[in-house]
């Protein structure tokens, strides 16, 4: 007597697949988005740009230090923690012959700096505060961020601003801003700091131990 012969298996219902399928592509889906890493936007003229100012600042002998700038929450607080201020004076407007010819961009600058509270002697290992009035030429500028630009014992200052989107603008011109320079930053010895705007800059000499 011959064997039964098996029967085939009958293959699996069409709307299964296409759910197995919608179910697959869900978690891979899911599972690339929740561990996948943020990767930034190639931005070709901003990281040309960036490239092109560590080249001319190095080769300027200058180092560069992020900071942040902001409005005070409390100017009175600020004041008592600065103590003896530095005798400040005034200096010629615009960066540094050295240090403007470093920027792809000029930066936008303040207008003027009408007063400066800095301490008059720093340690290098703490951060340096710096509290100063200045303005802008018009309402549709805001804080923006600073950069540090340090060589051998020199700093020099730059705060920039940013134009305010759409029909918004500042309340007023001027701006009371509040800057902490990090602490390691100030070279030992007699530094001599530049704090830079359009019409006229602000410098003074700080004594570092």
């Amino acid at each position: 007597m011959s064997a039964r012969r098996a029967s085939p298996q009958k293959p699996w219902p069409m709307k299964w697949m296409v759910l197995a399928i919608i179910v697959g592509i869900a978690v891979y889906t899911y599972l690339t988005l929740h561990y996948r890493k943020p990767e930034p936007a190639y931005r070709p003229y901003e990281d040309f740009t960036k490239r092109a100012n560590i080249e001319r600042l190095l080769n300027a002998g200058y180092r560069r230090i992020e900071t942040a700038a902001e409005r005070p929450a409390d100017t009175v607080a600020l004041l008592r923690s600065i103590g003896p201020v530095a005798a400040v004076a005034n200096a010629p407007g615009g960066l540094p012959g050295g240090l403007a010819g470093t920027f792809v961009e000029p930066p936008r600058l303040p207008d003027t700096i009408t007063s400066v509270s800095a301490p008059r002697q720093a340690t290098a290992l703490l951060p340096y505060p710096i509290l100063f009035n200045c303005g802008v030429s018009n309402q549709k500028e805001q804080l923006g961020g600073s950069q540090v630009f340090i060589r051998s014992n020199t700093i020099v200052i730059v705060t920039q601003f940013e134009s305010i989107a759409g029909g918004l603008q500042a309340r007023t011109k001027d701006s009371t801003v509040t800057l902490i320079i990090p602490g390691g930053t100030l070279p030992l010895g007699h530094t001599i700091i530049t704090l830079a705007a359009n019409r006229g800059s602000k410098q003074w000499t700080v004594d570092v131990k």
